[in-house]
């Protein structure tokens, strides 16, 4: 007996403000038919029968798919408002390839949401695809969503997925918003090694996955929420918010960026402003 890609196991389901906090494995065709993992969290509404809007939520290095539903808070927030949130691995796991659990910045655990093209990881490594076909195609045949209402947001690498990938896919992800993001991959250490990697040397190709060269060849009409903690150890180097602030400004696209005073990259910092973003997306998504 075969088995579809769009089969699901579930791993475990817990009560969670009258909502269920889920985790779940498939075999992912993106991914090279490795098995992946993601948690779902749905809303009282969801768990009644009715179709909510769904909210995506990308992690960054190091992370996997229990490290929002665990540390972000973001429950008692996405049951009032009634929001599905999904929150993917953040990069395939067991493909053994040499090398990939080497570094803590790329291959396992950092799959930089994009789609690899360099040999070997272009077998596997295809993060893009996962996110915007496999794990939409498994959430709509197991959940009760409104496909039509998406949104998607994410932290620091994640971030960086987040508004790359809405800018590619603005009709189906209506909201977007960013903890931190790493704003031009193409010009800091962290995007840089991972492009390098994953899509080689032509570096015309890393522009497709950089959210400054997305902005100004095609801004979209969602503002862009992205909260900063001005106490980030990574904000002058790796995430450069102010190059993201000159493409918006440049290209017209709407964005409201927050600097806040003492705030860190740690999920302290996400789950401060978390209630912020999710009624961000609650408000686009509306209808």
């Amino acid at each position: 007996m075969s088995t579809s890609t769009n089969d699901i196991e579930t791993i475990s389901e817990q009560r969670c403000f009258d909502g269920i906090q889920g985790f779940y494995s498939h075999q992912s065709e993106a991914c090279g038919g490795l098995t992946m993992r993601f948690a779902v969290y749905q809303p009282p509404r969801a768990v009644a029968g009715e179709e909510v809007p769904v909210v995506t939520y990308l992690a960054g290095l190091t992370c996997n798919e229990e490290t929002f539903p665990i540390k972000a808070g973001a429950q008692r927030m996405a049951s009032a408002l009634g929001l599905m949130l999904v929150a993917p691995d953040t990069s395939p796991r067991g493909a053994d390839i040499a090398g990939e659990d080497d570094d803590w910045d790329f291959g396992t655990g950092a799959g930089f949401y994009l789609d690899a093209t360099e040999t070997p990881w272009s077998r596997h490594y295809n993060m893009y695809s996962y996110i915007t076909r496999d794990l939409p195609a498994v959430i709509a045949t197991h959940f009760p969503v409104d496909m039509t209402r998406q949104g998607i947001f994410g932290h620091s690498m994640g971030g960086h997925g987040a508004l790359t990938i809405h800018l590619k896919n603005p009709d189906t992800y209506r909201s977007v918003s960013a903890f931190a993001p790493i704003c031009a991959p193409t010009r800091v250490p962290w995007g840089l090694k991972a492009f390098r990697g994953y899509l080689g040397p032509d570096e015309s190709t890393w522009r497709r996955y950089d959210a400054c060269a997305l902005i100004a060849e095609r801004p979209s009409r969602a503002r862009l929420l992205i909260d900063q903690g001005s106490a980030d150890p990574f904000l002058d180097e790796q995430l450069r918010p102010e190059l993201l602030v000159e493409a918006c400004e440049a290209a017209g696209q709407p964005f409201e960026l927050r600097m806040q005073p003492g705030y860190d990259h740690s999920y302290y910092f996400i789950q401060t402003f978390v209630e912020d973003h999710l009624r961000h997306h609650a408000e686009a998504l509306a209808d």
